[in-house]
């Protein structure tokens, strides 16, 4: 969990376009970010309940891109 220090900090490197929570790129601020990060991870759940586990991990694979797919996978 961020202090509230480190909030701030992320939340004015969100505010600059930065994506600073992993599946958060287009909030502009640090909540936004966390709050996106978390739809798409239960769109993701959906995904692998309705259309496969294929399906699903295809579509996370292509919200995370190549390298943040590598990174959860640590």
């Amino acid at each position: 969990m961020a202090s509230h220090q480190e909030k701030k900090q992320l939340d004015k490197r969100a505010k600059k376009g930065e994506t600073v929570v992993p599946g958060g790129s287009g909030g502009r601020s640090f909540e936004a970010q966390q709050h996106l990060a978390e739809v798409m991870g239960l769109m993701f759940l959906n995904i692998l309940f309705k259309g496969g586990a294929e399906e699903g991990i295809r579509a996370r694979k292509k919200q995370l891109g190549t390298k943040g797919y590598q990174k959860m996978g640590r």
